[in-house]
């Protein structure tokens, strides 16, 4: 692995602990080329922001279902992957489309993605990273919603982001999501950001889920979307995967991109 300095080695280990719930100090001082010390002290500041707890030779995750990973931690997390499921998402977009991009790492991807394809989209965000991204991308109009603030993830959030989706009819929405199950749909950890994906949702003719693999599965705490809402899911999961079959057997259209 290229050489990483702290804060990148940290919030890379922050949304590995994330995925696997657990590591240790050995492998991944092999991993990043560094010291078993350096590890330790990743992992003590790690455990002082709440995300890792020290056991005997490593780390397991700090808490459950509430204990949402920074921006960086989650960006940190199957990089290349996402890029993957950007583009395919990207590949679903029609010229002139009206299209909502959510909030999160995987749709920051995703705005990426569209740079330079000249679709002539209008895209209603509630991301000032996204809305930033695409700023000075040639026929394209942004609609930035307003709300709130969230610190650290720079999405807009509460009553004012949630009314906005009242005045558009959208074409599509690209939603980034915490938790993706068979039965249980789309789930996600914070109250106030669920509440602007449902709003989202219900604005939109179609909903395509960007998730990478570290999301099928997963229940978090709030949730966002049933099954029966998701119109698509873009996923560098396993076409074998459980929830890949579940969700295929109840009608989703699911595309294995290969990462």
């Amino acid at each position: 692995m290229p050489s990483l300095d702290a804060h990148a080695r940290r919030a890379a280990i922050a949304a590995r602990i994330h995925s696997d719930r657990e590591v240790d100090f050995t492998s991944l001082a092999a991993e990043y080329d560094v010291s078993a010390m350096t590890i330790r002290r990743d992992i003590e500041r790690l455990e002082e922001q709440g995300i890792a707890r020290r056991v005997l030779g490593g780390a397991i995750a700090f808490g459950g279902k509430a204990t949402e990973p920074s921006f960086d931690a989650r960006a940190a997390v199957a990089a290349g992957g996402k890029a993957h499921i950007a583009r395919a998402v990207a590949d679903l977009l029609a010229p002139q489309e009206t299209v909502i991009l959510d909030s999160g790492s995987t749709v920051l991807a995703v705005a990426r993605a569209l740079k330079g394809r000249a679709l002539g989209l209008t895209v209603i965000t509630p991301s000032v990273l996204v809305a930033v991204e695409l700023a000075a991308e040639p026929d394209t109009t942004i609609l930035l919603t307003g709300g709130k603030v969230r610190p650290g993830e720079l999405s807009l959030i509460g009553a004012e982001a949630e009314d906005f989706y009242l005045r558009y009819n959208c074409d599509t929405y690209v939603m980034g999501i915490a938790g993706v199950h068979g039965r249980r749909g789309a789930s996600e950890y914070h109250r106030e950001e669920g509440n602007v994906k449902q709003a989202a949702m219900r604005s939109a003719d179609r909903v395509i889920v960007a998730a990478d693999a570290s999301k099928l599965g997963r229940v978090q705490l709030i949730n966002v979307a049933p099954v029966s809402a998701i119109s698509v899911l873009v996923t560098d999961g396993s076409p074998s995967h459980p929830t890949v079959a579940q969700l295929r057997t109840a009608g989703v259209d699911v595309r294995c991109v290969d990462a």
